[in-house]
């Protein structure tokens, strides 16, 4: 399924998108002068882009943390955390999907550069079973991948430039799409602004930085002028991702706003000479030798989890009537009810969570259900019990109540395919075979399905086993619950089926 993005309009009026499937697999180059609109052109493209994939922003100037408010980002603040908390922050939010926004206002350039680094590290350094697609946005990329050396140490220069590399360079095999904006060019390391295959760039005065656009562009040098030209917000478009000939484009409106708006010109406050020498050559107040507070930094894991929630907890809750016990079950079926519907499509078992999620909540709506719609996290919980095929009644088991413990040790997405194992264990069924559990993992490749009962094992959650027929046996770990011996290679009728009975 192509995502087409809307980023405003062509130069003749015409819908201007970008294909967010290939902008993951080729990365994107934005240039152009301090006002040319490049902060707007990020902050159109990550609105936009929010509900289909996950997002990170390293943010020199703190102007992308308002994205938390609308779209539930979680803002860490670099200057509260070590290098290797945030090492350690990136790696969490890549496993636990959750959009970030790294906001290094207050730094100076060189620990800017080292922080970025870390988390960038992060990022990058998890296990294979987490390169979920990622959005990796780097506002101001000349701070953190200089062409030349600066004041700032060599540590520091190489190992943020070491980390942009591997984001433009090694980045997409581990579904980091990098996204990088400078105002110069010129102050940009080559090896890394190389990577990129899509351009958008913006106005430009410096013969230089004109002259490497026209060349990005497959533009002859006498048209670098125009770059001279364009007006705040327009840009020049190139690449896969968006068209196969440069394309002229303006940037549509964003929902939100910068904290940092552009400065507009105010009348001067009336005063007289003599009240501005009394206040500007006042005596200095007492300087304090307190020494600086040092706070514990938060515990991120803790924010991460929380970060989706936030925003609800702060407004006021609405004050509901009482419902009864019958009213409430009765509301519980319904949802119940769209939820099997929804996964009763054909490619329902392939379709991203995020989508699922918002065609359920557009189902509960027709329905009259829009108050009664869980939260993400709790539909995620549904997903993995209705993909595992497991029923009211056998929820309500206690042995059962084991299972859902142990199933929360692994990933979210893991967890339906782990509890429609155990559900096949406890009922005697045969093992499910290879295709059944990619497709309850929402996958076609049977080689993930085989890497995710390997990575349960390795957790000690299951034993596998081979008899002399090479039929697949799982047993559970503790509950000694095993399934009975399953074909691994079965057919996609098989996989459809799923667990069901032995015939």
């Amino acid at each position: 399924m192509t995502v087409a993005i809307e980023m405003g309009q062509t130069m003749a009026g015409a819908p201007a998108s970008v294909d967010l499937e290939e902008l993951l697999a080729t990365r994107l180059l934005v240039q152009g002068n301090s006002g040319s609109g490049k902060s707007h052109l990020l902050r159109r493209l990550l609105e936009q882009s929010a509900p289909w994939v996950q997002q990170t922003i390293i943010d020199p100037e703190g102007d992308f943390v308002t994205l938390a408010e609308r779209f539930g980002h979680l803002v860490i603040d670099a200057e509260e955390h070590t290098e290797r908390g945030l090492e350690v922050a990136g790696a969490r939010a890549r496993i636990h999907r959750v959009s970030t926004v790294l906001n290094l206002e207050g730094l100076d350039a060189e620990n800017q550069m080292r922080r970025a680094a870390a988390f960038l590290n992060g990022l990058f350094d998890v296990a294979r079973d987490h390169w979920y697609p990622m959005l990796v946005v780097v506002d101001e990329a000349q701070l953190f991948a200089p062409a030349v050396a600066g004041e700032v140490s060599d540590e520091a220069r190489k190992a943020s430039l070491s980390a942009m590399t591997n984001l433009m360079c090694r980045g997409r095999k581990r579904g980091l799409a990098g996204v990088i904006a400078t105002q110069r060019l010129a102050k940009l390391a080559k090896n890394v602004a190389a990577e990129a295959s899509n351009f958008l760039m913006g106005r430009t005065f410096l013969d230089i930085d004109m002259a490497r656009a026209a060349d990005l562009l497959g533009m002859e040098r006498r048209q670098a002028e125009a770059f001279r030209d364009l007006e705040r917000g327009h840009f020049m478009a190139l690449g896969p991702a968006l068209s196969r000939r440069p394309l002229g484009l303006r940037i549509g409106v964003t929902e939100t706003r910068p904290r940092n708006a552009t400065p507009r010109l105010l009348p001067l406050p009336e005063a007289t000479l003599e009240d501005a020498r009394a206040v500007i050559l006042a005596a200095p107040p007492p300087e304090t030798n307190r020494p600086q507070r040092r706070t514990p930094a938060p515990d991120l894991l803790e924010q991460l989890m929380a970060a989706k929630s936030a925003a609800l907890e702060a407004a006021p809750e609405p004050v509901e009537q009482p419902v009864s016990a019958e009213e409430l079950a009765e509301r519980r079926a319904r949802v119940d009810r769209v939820l099997v519907a929804l996964l009763a499509e054909p490619d329902a078992g392939f379709r991203a969570v995020g989508v699922l999620y918002q065609e359920f909540v557009v189902r509960c709506r027709i329905e009259g259900l829009g108050t009664d719609v869980p939260e993400l996290s709790d539909f995620r919980r549904m997903l993995a019990r209705a993909r595992a095929g497991l029923g009211a009644d056998l929820g309500e088991d206690d042995a059962w109540q084991d299972v859902s413990l142990r199933a929360s040790l692994l990933p979210e997405d893991m967890q339906g395919v782990f509890m429609m194992v155990a559900r096949a264990a406890k009922e005697g069924w045969p093992c499910p075979s290879d295709a059944a559990i990619a497709r309850a993992y929402g996958s076609h490749s049977l080689r993930r399905a085989q890497r995710l009962l390997t990575y349960m094992e390795d957790q000690g959650l299951i034993v596998c086993q081979l008899d002399g027929a090479g039929r697949r046996i799982v047993t559970l770990v503790e509950l000694a619950w095993a399934t009975a011996p399953g074909d691994p290679n079965a057919d996609e009728v098989a996989a459809e089926q799923g667990c069901s009975p032995a015939p």
